[in-house]
């Protein structure tokens, strides 16, 4: 599990430090022409290059903090510090948009006279090829390391290109056509920026105030876990996430109740090993016990079953046990239903009690319903 922090620290230092330098280069180019030819556009677009090497600086201080062992105070690491890292270069997006729509509303009430030369192309358009690669750079390693810092920076380069391009257009309009569009194409960049911006933070806020994983992952944790020996079925699975690639879970696993508890309790064991080793999750295992050499059980089951997936095929039960009575069988199982579901927990509960009874006035429904991933 450390290699594995190392290497996600080692990839996305990197991919900081190369920006760290292009940024540099592009800023120090478009700093040159702007200040040989007297044009402050250009002078100041490659200030504000200068001012991204800061994001690709807070992206060096995240991996490197975010990479921290864990301690009495943070039992469970330090990678959600990459998410408060992002936040800030969300919040650099921002003000890049605010800084950019007052400025066009300057140029707007205050018009000049656009200059054009090959070098101001030139220089632009070098920082829009060099930006562009940047942005697929950091997407690819974002997606190789889950990385929302470098996601972040790739949005600010993208935003960058954008920016980069309109200046370089309005600067031909206005040699071809003599018509000056520069601060109301910069209105257009400022808005597509503050937009890019508010998406990076709704990103990030939804993973600190805890964000579901996605189904592929769901999937393959219970398909996995389902693929030993001696697993009858997984419920209850729950997934936390402490940062990238940082994963709890815990999950109900059943097994048959004829086993050997031993051996059972050896299984959960041997599975929570298998993950923690070979998936980077720490995996906390339940052990439920299934009776499955019960004939009226099983048979009163598969009724129950087919009476819930009539109120919706997404719902499903789980932790199915009889208590037999002389006058009275106690029917007890989870219900576990999706987060959309257009039912409320006591109108499913009620229907499914008034199922069981149709089935035998003798059995009582004891049930809990629950939401599941």
């Amino acid at each position: 599990m450390q290699d594995v922090a190392l290497k996600r620290n080692r990839l996305g230092g990197i991919a900081s430090v190369i920006g760290i330098v292009a940024n540099v280069i592009i800023a120090v180019f478009k700093i040159v022409i702007g200040s040989l030819f007297g044009v402050i556009s250009v002078l100041a677009d490659g200030l504000n290059n200068l001012t991204d090497c800061g994001n690709s600086i807070i992206s060096v201080i995240s991996f490197r903090l975010s990479s921290r062992p864990a301690d009495k105070e943070h039992p469970y690491g330090h990678e959600r510090i990459e998410y408060v890292c992002s936040l800030a270069v969300a919040f650099l997006i921002l003000l890049v948009a605010f800084d950019t729509a007052r400025e066009s509303i300057g140029k707007i009430i205050s018009p000049s006279a656009s200059a054009f030369s090959f070098w101001i192309i030139l220089a632009l358009g070098v920082s829009v090829i060099v930006k562009t690669c940047l942005f697929f750079y950091y997407r690819w390693v974002a997606k190789k390391i889950d990385s929302s810092i470098l996601r972040a920076s790739a949005v600010d380069c993208l935003t960058d290109c954008i920016s980069t391009t309109v200046v370089a257009i309005s600067v031909v309009i206005y040699k071809v056509f003599g018509v000056d569009v520069d601060g109301y194409a910069g209105i257009v960049v400022a808005i597509f920026i503050a937009w890019s911006g508010v998406g990076v933070l709704k990103e990030i806020f939804s993973k600190l105030i805890g964000q579901a994983p996605d189904q592929q992952m769901i999937d393959d944790i219970k398909n996995k876990i389902k693929a030993y020996d001696g697993v009858l079925d997984v419920h209850d699975l729950s997934v936390y996430s402490y940062g990238p690639n940082k994963y709890f879970a815990s999950v109900h696993i059943e097994v048959d109740a004829n086993v050997d508890v031993l051996a059972s309790h050896e299984l959960i064991d041997h599975i929570e090993k298998d993950f923690y080793q070979k998936n980077n999750i720490i995996l906390t295992g339940h052990l439920d016990p299934i009776v499955i050499d019960n004939e009226e059980v099983n048979c009163l089951k598969v009724k129950v079953e087919r009476a819930v997936k009539e109120l919706d095929e997404q719902f499903s039960i789980h932790d199915f046990r009889v208590v037999f009575g002389q006058n009275n069988t106690n029917v007890l199982f989870d219900v576990a239903i999706p987060f959309d579901s257009k039912l409320t927990k006591e109108e499913i509960s009620i229907a499914v009690k008034k199922a069981v009874k149709e089935i035998d006035q003798k059995y009582t429904a004891v049930i809990t319903v629950e939401h599941c991933m």
